[in-house]
């Protein structure tokens, strides 16, 4: 009766549950994990950060080819000092001076994108109070406008506006991006804590097995069934078991901190895992990957950006050798008076028309070095390009047979694992009969182990594999859908 109550309370230990819920347990699956990283993480702040910021400056950017308007002045220019006057006769007298020079200005410009010119018109109005003879003067430019425009110069706004959108657009793709590597390393943290709590379980489970297992052997070497040696073999696999117990739990609470850290969960309830099942029914392909990626990802974009970028830096070297010049007109209306109204009556009109240039005349080939530079770099960013075009493609490629090859994994480590526990299970039966050695159950105990192990570890590589996948296409191979967020 003694060996048989020992043998239900065997069974009775190796059908514990893993998880028990109550009150202070949080289940979470690896979709809830992801979300709230995305949610809630450092790193999804700073990719909101980064991506406001890419979009600051993609304001400012837009505001270069708007009108602008400005007003400014000198309010008040009070002055009470002693300066040198230079006299008729070359010497030179200081002279009291105490007055106030105090101006307006109102500007009006508009930038010229084909060709680089500026666009610009005034309206000033200037006011001198000399306190020392009491007169006031007036003078003021009712309007005036103006052109200036560069010749054979290097236009910033042209290139800006071949480069800006593509870097506008790479920015927005990469924040979907940052988004998807934090599904990414979410995912690697979920599973590390999966591993660590089906590690305890496994630990909690032998443990208790063995103890009773110990026990049996206990009863059956009073009845001298059994030797001393596998008495001593059981109790070193307790004291075995007893350890890895202790070691699963220290492993367990630094994967929970890791975890409840890297998604900003506050609290100290436990939480409980949920095992996420395969996709069976995503077929994924290379040529799919590969147009979604080209379509969606940064990378894509910054190919066509590098490029540009080379060219501009071209156009940069060209535009500041050689001939440089710069066309300046002005046309509008000026006055002085001694009162406000009499600036605007009559004004007499001002011209201006002004061409600077430069030429090099001998610069020992400076100028032919730089635009030679300039087409050298640029050669080399196409070949660059192209060398990244094909280790893209190639990782897409390399990613999407990975994906397939651990969707099969999955399938075969189950197997295993179910083949690995009905034999286990036959082990301890077997052994309780009395009809298998210590050595054989401890063989049966590992490979029970380890298979379990092994289906996590399969699942990790699979959905790690996947969100790699979503990653480098930015397209719900779940959903049929390109990935966005707001």
């Amino acid at each position: 009766m003694k060996f048989l109550y020992l043998v239900f309370l065997f069974f009775m230990y190796s059908t514990t549950a893993f998880c028990s819920s109550g009150s202070d347990t949080i289940r979470l699956s690896l979709n809830d994990v992801v979300e709230m990283a995305k949610g809630n993480s450092i790193a999804s702040k700073q990719a909101i950060t980064t991506r406001e910021t890419k979009y600051w400056l993609w304001r400012t950017y837009k505001s270069n080819y708007q009108p602008q308007l400005s007003l400014s002045g000198n309010l008040p220019g009070y002055s009470k000092t002693e300066l040198q006057v230079l006299q008729p006769n070359g010497t030179i007298l200081f002279q009291p001076v105490h007055n106030d020079n105090s101006e307006m200005t109102l500007n009006f410009s508009q930038t010229i994108t084909a060709t680089g010119a500026t666009i610009y018109g005034e309206s000033q109005l200037q006011r001198f109070d000399d306190f020392d003879r009491h007169n006031i003067l007036y003078n003021g430019i009712p309007y005036a406008i103006g052109l200036s425009q560069p010749i054979g110069q290097y236009n910033s706004l042209k290139w800006d506006k071949k480069i800006q959108p593509l870097l506008y657009n790479e920015s927005r793709q990469a924040y979907i991006e940052a988004k998807e590597q934090i599904s990414y390393t979410a995912t690697g943290y979920f599973f590390d804590l999966l591993l660590a709590q089906v590690n305890l379980h496994i630990a909690q489970i032998n443990y208790a097995n063995t103890d009773n297992i110990l026990k049996i052997a206990n009863t059956k070497f009073e009845l001298g069934k059994i030797t001393k040696n596998e008495i001593l073999q059981l109790q070193l696999e307790l004291l075995n078991a007893r350890k890895a117990v202790g070691t699963a739990k220290r492993d367990m609470e630094i994967s929970t901190l890791t975890l409840r850290s890297y998604i900003s969960q506050e609290g100290d309830d436990r939480i409980a895992l949920i095992v996420p099942e395969t996709i069976s029914d995503m077929s994924v392909s290379s040529d799919k990957v590969l147009a979604e990626a080209y379509a969606n990802r940064s990378d894509a974009i910054a190919f066509v950006r590098r490029i540009a970028e080379a060219k501009r830096d071209v156009a940069v070297a060209r535009g500041q050798t050689g001939l440089t010049a710069a066309l300046t007109a002005n046309l509008g209306f000026s006055n002085s008076a001694s009162s406000i109204p009499a600036v605007y009556r009559s004004p007499q009109n001002q011209q201006l028309l002004q061409l600077t240039f430069a030429i090099p005349v001998l610069d020992w080939g400076r100028s032919k070095s730089k635009i030679k530079t300039a087409e050298a770099n640029e050669q080399f960013t196409e070949y660059a390009v192209e060398q990244d075009k094909q280790t893209f493609k190639q990782q897409i490629v390399t990613q999407v047979s990975l994906f397939n090859q651990m969707k099969e994994q999955v399938g075969l480590t189950a197997q295993a694992d179910s083949i690995a526990g009905e034999k286990y299970k036959i082990a301890k039966e077997r052994y309780v009969l009395g009809n298998l050695s210590i050595t054989d159950l401890s063989i049966a105990f590992q490979e029970n182990d380890q298979a379990k192990r092994d289906y996590v570890a399969a699942l990790r590589d699979f959905w790690g594999a996947y969100y790699q996948l979503r990653y480098l296409s930015l397209y719900d191979f779940e959903k049929n859908e390109k990935i966005t967020y707001k």
